[in-house]
């Protein structure tokens, strides 16, 4: 991993309903392989023994060689203890550094209307769904689903499509732009260093009037000349970032 893991945090701060818990537990919802594995450790834990069990058998469940795999990887070394007490030792190759789950136990996957025109209808769809159901959208619907849920008001709804293993960088590059989304969302793709190699993302946030100012500020020498230019007379963005843009702008100007 490369950053956060948005959606393992709620797990770690134990702000997770029990529905959720053992629906994750059971292996139905599927994030980043990272990330489901890391929450599956969590809840092997959980004080809960349905729960307990669940997590149990779902780790018991993954293939064994794929299991093996993603322990070799570098990312997966502070879980390499907890499967060598359960017998489970790294592969000699690591796993291709990918991003699907290592297990889905899903009996359905939410169907994927990308194409479908009719907008109100998916907003419509997604205000009926239960709290579980929507999570579930977050992290395996569609991109168009994504686009509507990382606007959800509930933080962990939009934590989720973060952790979604079908994000893509034009995902979090729309997302770095919209000015609809709070700032944690904002926060939480600035603070990956995965998605702030992608220029795209970084002048998305730049000139996002929902970015921290002190993100904002911080970003604008990563900018170029004419990004900077748009930033000193944009007026959607903080007078600060205005400001520091134009200076920006001298300052480069007297060094040439």
């Amino acid at each position: 991993m490369t950053g956060p893991t948005p959606l393992l945090d709620f797990f770690k701060r134990g702000e997770v309903a029990r529905d959720v818990r053992l629906l994750t537990a059971r292996g139905e919802l599927a994030p980043r392989a990272h990330e489901q594995l890391a929450i599956l450790i969590l809840l092997v834990a959980d004080a809960d023994p349905e729960i307990h069990e669940a997590a149990d058998g779902t780790l018991n469940r993954i293939p064994e060689d794929a299991l093996k795999a993603f322990l070799a990887r570098s990312d997966a070394a502070e879980m390499r203890e907890f499967f060598a007490d359960r017998g489970v030792l790294p592969a000699q190759i690591p796993a291709i550094d990918s991003e699907e789950p290592l297990i889905d136990t899903s009996p359905t996957t939410p169907p994927d209307r990308a194409a479908e025109p009719d907008r109100e209808s998916l907003t419509q769809r997604l205000a009926g769904m239960s709290f579980p159901q929507r999570l579930k959208a977050a992290v395996k619907g569609s991109r168009e689903m994504r686009a509507a849920l990382i606007r959800d008001p509930n933080k962990m709804i939009a934590a989720a499509v973060l952790s979604s293993p079908k994000l893509t960088d034009q995902d979090v590059e729309s997302f770095a732009k919209m000015a609809s989304v709070t700032e944690d969302v904002l926060r939480m793709i600035g603070a990956n260093r995965g998605w702030m190699k992608n220029y795209g993302v970084v002048a998305g946030l730049s000139r996002n009037p929902k970015t921290p100012i002190a993100l904002s500020l911080n970003l604008l020498g990563r900018l170029n000349d004419r990004d900077v230019q748009m930033i000193s007379m944009d007026r959607n963005v903080p007078g600060a970032l205005r400001i520091a843009a134009r200076k920006k702008i001298v300052d480069r100007a007297s060094k040439k």
